[in-house]
């Protein structure tokens, strides 16, 4: 609330029409394959970008910074700060160019366009005893209809002073952005050569071009042709001459632009220390902006952010040999990672609606028996163009949507803002087609494609994922619940293991007044449940129907005969659907069965039950728990073996019979991890042993993916065959904390002992790599606790090779950002 109280003092004029309205979550850095690159969360409008180079040598040109790349080298980059309704502060420290770049963004709210925005853009020597000349490029550009105009007036020399654009969309309507210097950047102005470039040098020089609206997203690569253009005849000029003239000042733009260009790039060139604003101003809105919000803005916004995270994220210290102030740091800035990782795409998609692998083509339904292009010739498609919101798993590697990974994204995402989580939420569900089917991986236009291989871009309407959005349903209820208002736990259909039924929802600390609440109120939650639960329950249905598994044609004993399930779309060595690629699995074959599929059902059941019991849709109600405990007790009569003690998937074998495939590891967990048992089974005892045994999954860093006595561990690609994930490891946590651990039974102590331990080694491994390399990483190694994952891509769904990219997958603040929640203990 400081933060816009300030920001309303400074602006008084914002607020005074009653009539002004104002999307505080319209603006944003929606590229978040870029290091700093802001969009509106409209299909095509204004978009910008920002790129630099060192000028210390002319081959740093080819190494220039745009998009998150492992390959550039960088000790690290962060949001230390990062709200998504009001800006943050990103830092970046690229050693090889000896620079430290800041960037601050402060949204402002006023008009009804969605408000105005400031960027300031500052950088410092790393080390001061080395020069530090940098080239810094700030571009933006119209994707669809509007137009935008530099006023400044041009000048083949470049400019001194402020560069100013105007611009419009239909959705935009009027603005203008302006590019303005600090006031002690200095330039390079000495060198051999320089008095025959006195005229250009200390300025800012410009380059307007005309760029297909499918092609703006190789801005990079036109700026970059414009300025070869200039500089190519200067290099050959000087290509007998030693010393050559420096090299700001011959990589420069050529400060032209041609009639209509919808796409300008404005460069400054600096020696040392330096700072830039860019502020983009509604034409709706009342006031001008100057560097003095900023000044003030950001400060205050900073201090705004650390007292609502404390608020929110409360560090438990108890058992923690950590420096709380440090672990606090970390923690605030791997949650702002995460939202700072939140994008919007949007474009076509490629479908492919007749692939299916010889184990998946006896299957005894269609896709779509009603569809009227079934019988045209199959492959590759591309879709209708279509958006989503959505929060990414790393900007370096995986700058687009997973559907595996959002559900876990939106309950940190959930707790900072609830309305935040359910527009991402409802961007997911709103891709859900007419059969039920969402593309596990969300690789939407051009842009998008270009960080892809061509063989990883085609998604088949027979695969799954892992429902996670689920868990984004339920931790909403959750918070629902407890802003009061709305029923008990049992009148929610929510009466399971850990909930008393009969306690009533306690009163909320969230004032109405807090960003992110207005539909935590009862009515509006059960509007916006209402306007999920038909396509969430086409999903389902969906996931019932393509994912059956078969009973009696192997003679299989279950209380229940239909359900059982499996995953479509595996390989023989991968099940990629299931997220948990390489990890041991029985043959591919019709008849197998997939111990997490089954589970996973269970929970979409139970969530389905408590929406269906929240919005009054008391027949759907029953049906939902039927089905769940039906599943509950298939989970025991098809996966459980009495011999190992533990949980398995099922196969064929040689002799076309039923058996267990037993692996110890997150798969024989999974029935424990989703809270589907109850606190009194009987199984959990041997669970509870193995999940405890070093010599099995427990490790000082966490649990790990596949048991150590298990002679596939560390073998192959070993994505899943030994090293440890956060998510997973969060699934253990939640169902320790608020289950076994939360409820009498006769394992209630041990489960207690094992939350502290398990908690204690997950925090302080993540901890310790973040302080030792400066980034969060996809998994941990599970002899070492280092940070880890080296990408090979397998074969996919289509049989192609293996790529080896021979990198590590960092900074992954997506579910390894749960650590905040751990250390919270949120679940």
């Amino acid at each position: 609330m400081r933060l816009l109280w300030l920001l309303l003092s400074l602006l008084p004029a914002v607020h005074s029409s009653s009539g002004n309205t104002t999307d505080d979550l319209l603006w944003g850095v929606y590229r978040p394959g870029l290091y700093l690159g802001l969009r509106p969360r409209l299909p095509q409008s204004l978009v910008t970008g920002l790129m630099w180079f060192g000028t210390q040598n002319y081959q740093s040109l080819a190494k220039t910074r745009h998009g998150c790349d492992q390959n550039d080298g960088l000790d690290t980059y962060t949001w230390t700060t990062y709200d998504p309704r009001q800006g943050g502060v990103q830092v970046i420290k690229d050693s090889p160019n000896n620079v430290e770049i800041t960037t601050e963004l402060l949204k402002i709210p006023g008009g009804s366009h969605g408000g105005s925005w400031a960027v300031r853009v500052k950088g410092k020597p790393i080390n001061l005893a080395y020069p530090s000349r940098i080239s810094v490029m700030f571009y933006m550009a119209i994707e669809g209809l509007g137009g935008l105009d530099m006023i400044t007036d041009e000048d083949e020399n470049g400019i001194d002073g402020p560069v100013e654009f105007t611009g419009n969309t239909p959705d935009l309507d009027e603005f203008t952005l302006r590019i303005m210097d600090g006031p002690y950047n200095k330039a390079v102005t000495k060198g051999p050569h320089a008095e025959e470039f006195a005229d250009r040098l200390g300025k800012t020089h410009f380059v307007g071009l005309r760029v297909g609206a499918n092609e703006l997203w190789t801005a990079k690569d036109r700026i970059f042709q414009s300025m070869l253009g200039r500089a190519s005849p200067l290099a050959e000029k000087y290509r007998q001459t030693e010393p050559a003239p420096d090299p700001s000042f011959i990589l420069q733009l050529p400060d032209e632009s041609v009639t209509g260009s919808n796409l300008y790039a404005v460069q400054k060139l600096f020696d040392g220390a330096f700072q830039f604003d860019v502020i983009f101003e509604s034409g709706s809105a009342t006031q001008t902006i100057d560097s003095v919000v900023l000044d003030l803005g950001v400060t205050a916004l900073t201090a705004a952010f650390a007292d609502r995270f404390r608020d929110i994220f409360p560090i438990h210290g108890s058992g923690l040999a950590l420096d709380l102030e440090r672990l606090e740091t970390f923690s605030k800035a791997i949650t702002s990672n995460l939202f700072g990782g939140i994008g919007y795409f949007y474009g076509t998609s490629i479908v492919d609606k007749g692939f299916a692998y010889e184990w998946d083509q006896e299957d005894e339904y269609s896709y779509d028996e009603d569809d009227e292009q079934r019988d045209l010739p199959q492959g590759p498609r591309l879709t209708e163009p279509k958006a989503l919101f959505t929060a990414t798993p790393s900007r370096s590697f995986f700058p687009r949507g997973f559907y595996w990974d959002e559900g876990f994204h939106l309950l940190h995402i959930g707790e900072w803002d609830n309305d935040l989580s359910l527009q991402i939420l409802k961007s997911w569900i709103d891709l859900i087609d007419e059969n039920g089917w969402v593309a596990r991986e969300q690789i939407l236009g051009e842009e998008a494609r270009s960080r892809v291989p061509p063989e990883f871009q085609t998604q088949v309407p027979n695969v799954a994922n892992p429902p996670t959005l689920t868990m984004a349903v339920a931790a909403f209820i959750d918070r629902l619940k407890a802003a009061g208002g709305a029923p008990s736990y049992a009148e929610l259909g929510m009466d399971y293991p850990g909930n008393d039924g009969q306690i009533p929802l306690f009163d909320s600390p969230t004032s109405p007044q807090q960003p992110g609440t207005e539909y935590l109120t009862f009515e509006n939650g059960v509007s916006f449940l209402r306007s999920i639960y038909q396509p969430l329950r086409r999903h389902y249905d969906w996931f019932r129907r393509t994912q059956r598994g078969q009973i009696k044609q192997y003679g299989r004993r279950a209380r229940s005969r239909t359900e059982a399930y499996r995953w479509r779309g595996r390989t023989e060595t991968h099940v990629l659907p299931s997220g948990m690629d390489d990890y041991p699995r029985p043959t591919a074959h019709t008849g197998e069965l997939h111990l997490d599929l089954i589970s996973w059902m269970g929970f979409f059941t139970r969530t389905m039950r408590g929406i269906a019991e929240f919005i009054g849709e008391t027949e759907d109600a029953a049906s939902f728990a039927e089905i769940e405990k039906a599943i509950i007790d298939n989970i025991d009569d098809l996966h459980w073996n009495e011999e190992h003690q533990m949980y398995c998937d099922v196969g064929i074998n040689q002799d076309d019979e039923s058996e267990h495939v037993c692996h110890k590891g997150y798969i024989s967990l999974f029935p424990f991890m989703l809270a589907l048992l109850p606190p009194d089974s009987p199984h959990l005892g041997p669970i509870f042993d193995m999940l405890r045994d070093p010599d099995h999954l427990w490790s000082p860093y966490g649990i790990r993916s596949l048991s150590a006595s298990h002679p596939a561990f560390g073998t192959g690609e070993n994505y899943w065959k030994g090293p440890i994930w956060i998510q997973m490891n969060y699934l253990v946590l939640r169902a320790l904390y608020t289950t076994y651990a939360a409820v009498d039974g006769p394992y209630q102590e041990r489960a207690k002992a094992i939350y502290a331990e398990l908690r204690k080694n997950v925090v302080e491994n993540v901890f310790k790599e973040y302080e030792r390399t400066g980034y969060v990483w996809e998994q941990y190694d599970a002899i070492t606790g280092e940070g880890r994952r080296r990408y090979r891509f397998h074969p996919n769904m289509f049989n192609f090779g293996v790529f080896d990219y021979s990198s590590f997958s960092h900074p992954f603040t997506g579910w390894t950002s749960l650590v905040t929640l751990i250390l919270a203990d949120k679940y």
